[in-house]
């Protein structure tokens, strides 16, 4: 890792970081077209297509969050604090768990103290057994290990599930009570598509698979530009094709030997 960072020093990065409070609010837009398109598609009794739109909904709102956890929205510290807190109401589950264990997970990647990481080390099948007790773990790991202001935010997380569930369950809306199982649904799959697939199969010196398809990363609104992430997570996910880019043209020894998410045959 000290050898990629040492090769990366005359990439142009700090450009890419400045984000006004317009640009963040365009951010948290991105679930809101597939949480409708979700709950209208489930209303209809079209499932597959509300289970597409549900996938959708959990991809935009993993990125938001993660954007909120790196304080990449151009808000101020309140501020992303409450996206992450609205997000808990959505997503279902504390979103304040899930911050601190990414943040450790960049602080100590590929270590004993990295629980997220730790599923990129899984096989496949062993990581989709696994995604039930993945986010049970973060949030005990969270709880432990996070400190009274962790604790305290993770209280705030669980009474807005609490409350979401509680209006859900007495609404008896086929429609909600849809959402909230899909989104149990997404959490238990968490580990296989938010860690496993940008973290698995790598050599003890790689950081994180990457993908530089553009009609992938357009699907996949830039959350496959893993390892650029890594490298550089003060830069939004916006404009991680853009550095991608910049290190290809810096850095082509780091380029050469990236490992791809969606394998691109004519490479």
């Amino acid at each position: 890792m000290t050898a990629i960072k040492s090769a990366l020093a005359d990439v142009a990065w700090r450009d890419l970081t400045p984000m006004r409070r317009r640009d963040g609010l365009v951010e948290c837009c991105h679930p809101l077209p597939w949480l409708l398109a979700s709950l209208a598609a489930a209303a209809l009794g079209w499932w597959p297509v509300a289970a597409g739109a549900s996938f959708m909904l959990f991809l935009t709102a993993l990125r938001l969050n993660h954007e909120a956890i790196h304080h990449n929205l151009g808000f101020d510290a309140r501020g992303h604090r409450i996206v992450l807190h609205a997000l808990s109401a959505l997503m279902l589950g504390s979103n304040t768990a899930v911050a601190f264990n990414h943040l450790q997970h960049h602080k100590h990647i590929g270590t004993d103290c990295d629980l997220e990481g730790a599923c990129g080390r899984m096989t496949m099948a062993r990581v989709l057994v696994h995604g039930p007790l993945f986010p049970l773990r973060m949030h005990v790991a969270a709880w432990q290990d996070g400190g009274p202001a962790v604790r305290r935010r993770m209280r705030i997380d669980a009474a807005l599930n609490l409350a979401v569930i509680a209006a859900v369950t007495l609404s008896g809306s086929p429609v909600l009570l849809y959402h909230v199982a899909a989104m149990a649904v997404a959490q238990c799959l968490t580990a296989f598509f938010a860690v496993w697939i940008t973290h698995h199969d790598l050599a003890p010196e790689d950081v994180a698979r990457t993908q530089h398809s553009a009609l992938v990363n357009l699907a996949t609104y830039n959350m496959l530009l893993h390892l650029e992430h890594h490298l550089f997570p003060g830069v939004p996910v916006k404009r991680l094709g853009r550095l991608a880019a910049r290190i290809a043209a810096a850095a082509p020894d780091v380029a050469a030997r990236e490992r791809l998410v969606v394998p691109e045959p004519w490479r």
